[in-house]
């Protein structure tokens, strides 16, 4: 008998679904091992990186060392500056890079693995391309205050990743993020001037999830299509914010649009470690909401009866509707919720950061949001992870921007693009490869 033929097609397993012990609801196949066509490009793509980082950046380097500074100003337990070479360490790690490119071509990672690699040539070409920007040797790179601001910056993006991941787990697209956002935003301005930071924070969520129960009614009660209301529902929160802004705000900024911030909570003990405790445990009451946010939704998703059945939905409606479970109430629910943290994180962006309402203020961040929610493939970790790198593109744009010489000069306009190119790029080589939830975007009738 000749011997099998082998294909380069993936391999298949299936995924069993549970809404309980013993309630299976829906089994799905899963592709355990990639194409070589995939494997090479991917190998390929790392190599070019590690190239670009060797003779782009390694031979323009300035010839001086680059020092690290991982103190966040005069606080705390000050740590020794990190002064490396520059041309040196920047093509050490380009090198780096490339034979964990031509890793991947030989051996093709997978998994788990594969994901490691991707984040460790992240951080090898982060790490030289800030030591390129320092190798000039006017000024140290302040990592701490570069870590301070991503984390800042990323907060209304992790929180409206969170909004995303609990309308999409359950079925429901939701594109309307950056409408809710920006509600959020202005009713967190309008109402913490008038009453006082806590009660623009709730006020923020509430019209935030009123926002949700229109996206909730329209796509799940009239079977309007998903994408189209959210576009419809972003450029209803534009306009009507945009026309609230000058008929209210604009006729009394004093009264209307000075909202006090949150001022930052330092947590002892823990908030004076060197380098964790400022970034970590010296934030404002909307970093630390984040955090419970996300580790709530985390948890749940997996550990819970409510999230073995918001998983189910989002997979199999039909089959979760024989066993018993209210797919149109559970959808409603969980929509309402995530409109309710997207306002939150439309709040983060005025009381929780410069304190009064621009049109427009949110800039984007909500399709950034649902970029990392894609990217973080529909899980609140890997969003968390997604939403981070995008918030420390924009930091890393303004860090840039303030350093006084850089060994080639990078036009300020291109500088601006960073979070955006960053989005399409880190999108764009995953469109096609990630797996929504299957039933994501479809309308169920119960039949």
């Amino acid at each position: 008998m000749s011997d099998p033929v082998k294909t380069d097609q993936p391999e298949v397993t299936t995924e069993t679904v549970e809404v309980a012990p013993g309630e299976v609801v829906a089994q799905r196949s899963v592709d355990v091992r990639m194409s070589t066509a995939r494997r090479v490009g991917i190998g390929v793509a790392i190599v070019l990186i590690g190239l670009v980082t060797v003779l782009g950046l390694g031979l323009s380097a300035g010839s001086g060392s680059t020092s690290f500074d991982l103190n966040a100003g005069d606080v705390g337990i000050q740590l020794p500056k990190v002064n490396v070479p520059g041309t040196v360490t920047v093509i050490v790690l380009g090198i780096l890079i490339v034979l964990v490119g031509v890793w991947q071509l030989v051996r093709g990672l997978q998994g788990a693995a594969l994901r490691w690699a991707g984040i460790a040539v992240a951080l090898l070409f982060i790490i030289a391309f800030l030591t390129w920007a320092g190798s000039a040797g006017k000024q140290s790179v302040q990592i701490a205050s570069l870590l301070q601001q991503t984390l800042l910056l990323a907060t209304p993006l992790i929180l409206g990743a969170m909004a995303g991941v609990m309308c999409e787990k359950t079925g429901v697209i939701n594109v309307a993020i950056e409408g809710q956002m920006l509600f959020g935003a202005f009713a967190g301005a309008l109402f913490g001037t008038i009453a006082g930071t806590w009660v623009g924070l709730v006020a923020a969520a509430v019209i935030g999830g009123v926002m949700g129960a229109l996206l909730a009614v329209f796509s799940i009660r009239f079977l309007v299509n998903q994408v189209i209301l959210g576009v419809v529902l972003n450029a209803f929160a534009i306009g009507l914010t945009g026309y609230l802004y000058g008929a209210v705000m604009a006729k009394d900024p004093t009264g209307t649009n000075t909202p006090a911030t949150f001022s930052p909570i330092k947590i002892p003990v823990l908030g004076d470690i060197p380098v964790i405790g400022p970034l970590l445990f010296d934030q404002n009451i909307m970093v630390y909401l984040m955090y419970l946010i996300v580790a709530v939704i985390d948890i749940m998703l997996i550990r819970s009866r409510w999230g073995l059945r918001t998983r189910a939905v989002g997979e199999h409606p039909k089959a979760a509707d024989t066993v018993g479970i209210n797919v149109l109430r559970l959808r409603y629910q969980n929509v309402i919720i995530g409109g309710c943290i997207a306002g939150i994180a439309g709040a983060a962006l005025t009381i929780g950061s410069v304190g009064q309402f621009n049109k427009g203020i949110t800039s984007g961040q909500g399709f950034i949001a649902l970029a990392a929610l894609i990217f973080g493939r529909w899980t609140p970790r890997g969003a968390l992870g997604a939403a981070l790198f995008f918030g420390f593109a924009t930091a890393l744009q303004t860090a840039l921007s303030l350093f006084q010489s850089l060994p080639v000069r990078i036009d300020s306009d291109l500088l601006a693009m960073l979070p955006y190119l960053a989005t399409l790029f880190a999108v764009a080589g995953l469109v096609g490869r990630v797996r929504a939830p299957a039933a994501d975007g479809e309308p169920y009738v119960k039949g």
